[in-house]
């Protein structure tokens, strides 16, 4: 008998349809962190593990901190940036115990999971977890739909990376347990980051050359706009419709 593989003993241990979701750990600097997750994502059915530029090996101390969790260690993918850990993904959820200077969509731990339901079988949705000393930067932050904070002491709110991937983990399996199944949207697909990466270059380089937008004091605008564009949440349609629209302006001013 051919042994079954560890996503479809997930697919059947899942209590709905199964959602694609991936677990990305940023700049991680202990091998522990990443077997301990691991072994939280194999206790709630989660598969898919993206280290995006580690800072520690992921040898002994990581499988020994998996107790068994092997198979997602060995089948991890590791990235050079975050932007290619997410970008065949229509959601992206950003953890973080700090508050940022510029206003991000926030949502908490039960509202994204909702969120990430809502979306259906076919999408895929990443939850971003940052360094242990640091968490994420407010540019890798920017690249995120939402900022997600779990509720904690306000006198000490930092949580152990492995213990935050438990509790959202955790969150959506739950909200899964008690959903019905989620149907693939017949609509228009949702833009992935990738997408939403290339409109938003291909806009600055025309408000640079529209002089709206001065690359020497470019202030928040970019970000005040990519926050605009990522509350929308638009469709691949959507954005293939705004390029066209940047591509007329350049081709006007040509």
């Amino acid at each position: 008998m051919v042994k079954e593989n560890m996503q479809d003993k997930a697919n059947k241990a899942m209590p709905i349809d199964h959602i694609d979701i991936v677990i990305v750990m940023v700049g991680t600097t202990h091998p522990g962190n990443i077997g301990a997750a691991a072994r939280v994502m194999h206790n709630m059915c989660f598969s898919n593990l993206v280290l995006v530029e580690p800072q520690c090996p992921v040898g002994e101390i990581a499988y020994a901190r998996s107790s068994g969790a092997h198979d997602i260690l060995d089948q991890r993918r590791t990235v050079n940036s975050l932007q290619e850990a997410i970008a065949d993904c229509h959601l992206v959820a950003g953890l973080t115990a700090r508050h940022r200077s510029l206003p991000w969509p926030e949502m908490n731990p039960q509202q994204i999971s909702q969120e990430i339901i809502s979306k259906g079988v076919g999408s895929r949705a990443a939850l971003v977890f940052g360094r242990e000393h640091s968490g994420l930067s407010n540019d890798e932050l920017a690249l995120c739909n939402y900022m997600v904070s779990i509720p904690t002491n306000p006198d000490f709110s930092s949580l152990n990376v492995a213990s935050a991937i438990q509790v959202m983990c955790y969150e959506i399996y739950q909200n899964l347990s008690n959903s019905k199944s989620a149907n693939v949207d017949e609509g228009e697909p949702s833009a992935t980051a990738h997408d939403i990466e290339g409109y938003m270059s291909h806009l600055q380089q025309v408000l640079e050359t529209t002089e709206f937008l001065d690359p020497e004091n470019p202030g928040l605008l970019m970000q005040r706009l990519r926050r605009l564009y990522q509350r929308v949440e638009l469709s691949k349609t959507e954005v293939n419709i705004l390029r066209g629209i940047l591509s007329s302006v350049q081709k006007y001013q040509s």
